[in-house]
């Protein structure tokens, strides 16, 4: 995204290369408009969340993090295209907000400590994204940040059978049967007692 905005700026031509929904050559910005932004601003933004959220989603969930960032990403830029209001989406806070989505949901789900404790973190860090979901702001695109939220969610409730599994606790183990013949399971009698010193 920073080599994006090195690159090639954040002319009309190159905002232009963002989402409008339902036009067939705006379909391209569902793979390009994350990589295009306003301003550094707009970029700084998205990049500080981007890189919390995908160290935790790729250093938590190894196993689905790849499927489910590209399914947040594109699911997001398809919604954008097919619901959002007729103007140009640019940005990547669509993504931002499904990996948001996605940790905070996923942890609680899986019902696992370590999880549940990155949920809230993330809850504390980004509550305030809350407020994201709706048009206050002329200029912000509401719509790529719910349909990230609501991809997210998806991706937490269709890959909950996949990744970390719920640990087992000690209550949920079988003891094995004890050894007949260990000593403690001896009569008295038959027990060697040793001779008084």
């Amino acid at each position: 995204m920073v080599i994006a905005y090195l690159v090639f700026g954040n002319s009309l031509k190159v905002i232009s290369f963002g989402i409008l929904p339902r036009d067939a050559t705006g379909a391209r910005g569902i793979f390009l408009s994350p990589f295009i932004h306003g301003e550094w601003n707009h970029l700084l933004s998205n990049l500080l969340p981007m890189l919390v959220l995908g160290l935790i989603l790729f250093g938590t969930y190894r196993d689905i993090a790849f499927r489910v960032f590209f399914l947040i990403y594109v699911l997001t830029g398809l919604w954008v295209w097919m619901f959002a209001r007729d103007s140009y989406h640019i940005g990547a806070s669509g993504v931002v907000y499904g990996l948001w989505s996605f940790v905070l949901i996923s942890g609680f789900l899986r019902r696992r400590n370590d999880l549940v404790m990155l949920s809230f973190l993330v809850a504390f860090l980004y509550g305030s994204m809350f407020w994201g979901l709706f048009p206050i702001f002329p200029d912000v695109s509401f719509e790529a940040h719910v349909c990230g939220m609501l991809a997210g969610v998806m991706c937490a409730i269709y890959y909950l059978p996949f990744g970390p599994k719920e640990r087992a606790y000690f209550e949920d183990e079988e003891d094995e049967p004890d050894d007949p013949e260990a000593p403690w399971n001896l009569p008295a009698e038959d027990k060697e007692v040793p001779p008084a010193t």
